[in-house]
């Protein structure tokens, strides 16, 4: 699971249902929570929260400059590889933070995937999870 830091920027709730924007180091990720600020106490903005999203969520695109809906497209920096018979690990540098991809191998051999190559990681809103800084 990959879990960065983070401090609530914006939030728009509509019938129960909230997107936030959480600023991490420069970054900006969107989330959508089944909660609002009046049912939830951590739902404030400026509060510090954790952003988590599974390492199969991260969908690895070699063109940076994509246009698409996905709304958390995070430049990064291939740090290693660990490439197995089905499946590949990436680890991903955001600046001083760390992220994993995992992706199929052949998708890794099909975009000629390198360390120290900077690719974009794509996560979708919906799969990108907020919970309180504890």
């Amino acid at each position: 699971m990959n879990v960065l830091k983070g401090i609530i920027g914006e939030i728009q709730s509509h019938e129960g249902i909230s997107l936030v924007k959480v600023k991490s180091n420069t970054n900006i990720f969107s989330s959508i929570v089944l909660d609002t600020p009046n049912t939830s106490d951590y739902l404030q903005e400026n509060k510090a929260v954790k952003i988590i999203f599974k390492e199969t969520e991260v969908i690895i695109s070699k063109d940076l400059n994509t246009s698409i809906s996905i709304q958390n497209q995070i430049l990064c920096r291939i740090e290693n590889i660990k490439k197995g018979v089905i499946l590949s690990q990436l680890t991903l540098s955001i600046g001083e933070e760390k992220i994993q991809s995992i992706i199929t191998s052949n998708a890794c051999e099909q975009l000629d995937l390198k360390e120290n190559q900077n690719v974009m990681a794509l996560i979708k809103t919906n799969e990108v999870s907020l919970a309180a800084n504890d």
